[in-house]
């Protein structure tokens, strides 16, 4: 690792933002796997400040991905001035991903990271790609890191111990827009291990959820259960989907994308809402401890 710079704060005065950015200062030039969530939109932002015209986003589209969310990576990474490009991505292709094993996330994450380190090494980057995970992260199941550590995936806000509150917190700082937004997921997390992946299954989930967010909603999940939508929203919205007209709405939503049936999760919207069948599996015939 380089030293700290001439015009670099000492360190131990530097704020959080600013170790973030001498972390990625020590490369003279990276690749960014973009999403234009809140961990990859501060992540871009710092390697902007660090290394100019020298860090790339890049931002994979595929039909997993909401077209609300490319359109923000879009919009957030125009404001922060940095370079970006835009790539399909193939996971599709691959028979591991679509059959939907508990671990679907290692292949997309290696088909991404795959294509990200061609990328930098065709831009003379060194091969040099990060991504947006951070601290908090390693509490929930993350196939994809696995793909990451092969690969040499760097990710600058877990090393530094930064977690989502410190992210938010130096978003917010930092002026990104987007800082407060709700946790971002591919639309393959909505669909049960198991059951297969399909462009179609996918393209009517995005469809779902844009249309019941355009009632209002900040936080939807839409979970397909083989032909029964299960609506999560955040537990701060619940009395308003329990709303007679507004219920009446998500349900002709619904039915409109071809689900037979609609239900509302009572427990509200949460992260991995999918991997509790897998934690229920894995405590069958422990002892209790």
């Amino acid at each position: 690792m380089t030293g700290i710079t001439q015009n670099s704060p000492d360190k131990q005065t530097a704020t959080p933002y600013e170790k973030l950015i001498e972390n990625i200062r020590q490369h003279k030039s990276v690749v960014v796997a973009f999403s234009g969530g809140v961990d990859s939109s501060l992540l871009l932002a710092a390697a902007h400040d660090a290394l100019g015209k020298h860090a790339l986003a890049v931002t994979a589209r595929s039909p997993s991905y909401p077209a609300h969310e490319l359109q923000q990576a879009k919009d957030i990474a125009a404001m922060i001035g940095a370079r970006h490009l835009i790539i399909d991505s193939s996971e599709m292709d691959d028979p591991e991903y679509s059959a939907n094993p508990p671990d679907r996330c290692y292949y997309c994450k290696r088909e991404l990271f795959n294509a990200l380190r061609s990328i930098a090494t065709r831009e003379g980057f060194a091969g040099i790609v990060l991504d947006g995970t951070n601290h908090d992260d390693r509490l929930d199941i993350r196939p994809g890191r696995k793909a990451a550590l092969e690969l040499g995936v760097r990710s600058p806000l877990a090393e530094l111990g930064f977690g989502k509150d410190l992210v938010r917190q130096m978003s917010r700082e930092r002026g990104l827009p987007n800082w407060n937004d709700p946790a971002c997921a591919c639309l393959a997390s909505r669909i049960p291990y198991g059951q297969p992946i399909t462009p179609a299954r996918l393209r009517r989930l995005g469809n779902a959820e844009q249309d019941i967010r355009a009632l209002g909603f900040r936080v939807v999940r839409v979970r397909d259960h083989d032909g029964i939508a299960r609506i999560e929203t955040s537990a701060s919205e619940l009395d308003r989907a329990l709303d007679s007209n507004i219920r009446q709405r998500i349900v002709q939503i619904c039915r409109h994308h071809g689900f037979d049936y609609v239900c509302l999760d009572l427990e509200g919207y949460r992260t991995g809402s999918m991997n509790e069948i897998l934690d229920s599996k894995n405590s069958e015939g422990d002892d209790g401890l």
